[in-house]
């Protein structure tokens, strides 16, 4: 069985940081794509960052240069590390996986996390 298990989400102010992890089973952790989306309320679910299998990546706009999308071989784990955090950056992240490679769009993927919550105040 498919499990992703994020955490590391929080409260904090405008510039601060943040790691998200998502901690990955059931699957081979080398031949699938992680990713990372969020949902801010009242708006639509939109991709964040994703990573393929062989460390490919990719970031959307407005969080290039300040979030990087890291993962762990060895504790099939994917970081999510947020710096120069923003108020519009407050939503609820989630992970997610497929076989292959990255992609940005959320109707390629379908195993998904139970979110953690990221707030921040300005």
């Amino acid at each position: 069985e498919v499990q992703l298990v994020e955490s590391g989400g929080g409260l904090v102010q405008a510039g601060g940081s943040l790691r998200l992890s998502c901690a990955a089973s059931g699957f081979t952790f080398d031949d699938h794509a992680i990713a990372w989306f969020r949902q801010a309320p009242g708006k639509e679910r939109e991709g964040v960052s994703c990573m393929s299998g062989d460390g490919s990546t990719y970031y959307v706009d407005s969080v290039k240069g300040r979030f990087t999308i890291s993962r762990d071989y060895a504790k099939n784990t994917v970081y999510l590390e947020m710096n120069q955090l923003k108020p519009e950056d407050t939503a609820v992240y989630y992970c997610a996986t497929r076989r292959g490679i990255a992609m940005m769009d959320d109707r390629w993927y379908d195993d998904w996390g139970q979110g953690t919550p990221v707030a921040v105040s300005s």
